[in-house]
């Protein structure tokens, strides 16, 4: 039987060609503004991406923070608030407290981010019934990049790939994963991290590509991965080698490099006896009492 995270990381790439024909003319930030990009775990590692993606294309400073730690009297023109679930506590307070303008991005029309933000972004074609977040932050991301002017072709057709590609035993089988990337892919290496850890309970870290030498790759070795989203800088892949350990790397656009991810998270979950729909000591909204 297929749990519901196998079904929503397959349908990513039909989400994706929904999402970028599908881009809002008036809700997301212009060119020019000064933006902060907000939100919790996973909405928090999509923002890292979409923040250095905006800056790169020139279109104005964005700065991303975990919603609990914005900080407050610093001047921007606009809040960008990324929430599936529409609930999550700080993301609810910072908007509450805020007097900037605040767009919300979110998978459910029907909870309190409706009225919290000026502007409100609902994808719920892309909502999920397991608490391991994928499809969403995926599809929120790709909506971003479309609305920076990226052509998504390539990386939808990279999707179709990494849904149907066969999932190397090493992976399957390590020990121990680092997982890197580049400018904005250092965002998806977080999150591809947290998947594994959510799912399925695994040894993970991560890091942006240059800084591993400084220290994290002594953890390398036999049985562990370093898993490298995007391009890695010359001479990685022989230093890590060099340790027995498996350096993954391929030609995938990062986005569609984390479905690959997602995927040896479950087939791991699957090998522990773990149910990947259901990580142990998670819920799908973290809603704190007052």
């Amino acid at each position: 039987m297929t749990t519901h995270t196998e079904a929503e990381i397959a349908s990513q790439p039909s989400c994706w060609r929904r999402a970028v024909a599908n881009v809002p003319a008036d809700a997301l930030p212009r060119p020019g503004e000064r933006v902060a990009v907000v939100g919790c775990g996973t909405s928090w590692f999509i923002a890292m991406a979409y923040a250095t993606l905006r800056e790169r294309a020139g279109l104005g400073e964005t700065d991303a923070f975990a919603a609990s730690e914005f900080p407050h009297g610093r001047a921007y023109d606009r809040v960008l608030a990324l929430t599936r679930s529409g609930t999550t506590t700080e993301v609810l307070e910072l908007l509450d407290r805020t007097t900037l303008r605040a767009t919300a991005i979110t998978a459910d029309p029907n909870t309190p981010i409706m009225t919290a933000a000026d502007d409100v972004i609902v994808i719920d074609y892309a909502d999920e019934a397991s608490v391991v977040q994928t499809r969403f932050a995926t599809t929120q991301l790709a909506l971003l990049r479309a609305s920076l002017g990226e052509d998504l072709t390539q990386a939808i057709a990279d999707a179709e790939e990494a849904v149907g590609a066969v999932l190397p035993a090493e992976l399957v089988d390590a020990e121990q994963f680092s997982f890197l990337g580049t400018g904005w892919s250092v965002g998806l290496a977080q999150e591809a991290g947290l998947k594994m850890r959510e799912a399925s309970r695994s040894w993970t870290e991560a890091y942006p590509a240059m800084e591993y030498r400084h220290g994290p790759i002594s953890i390398a070795g036999p049985g562990r991965v370093t898993w490298m989203l995007g391009q890695a800088p010359e001479g990685l892949r022989e230093q890590v080698e060099a340790t027995g350990g498996t350096f993954f790397e391929t030609a995938l656009d990062p986005m569609a490099e984390l479905i690959r991810a997602q995927r040896v998270a479950v087939a791991r979950a699957f090998a522990k006896g773990l149910n990947p729909d259901e990580p142990m000591h998670l819920t799908r909204s973290v809603i704190l009492s007052s």
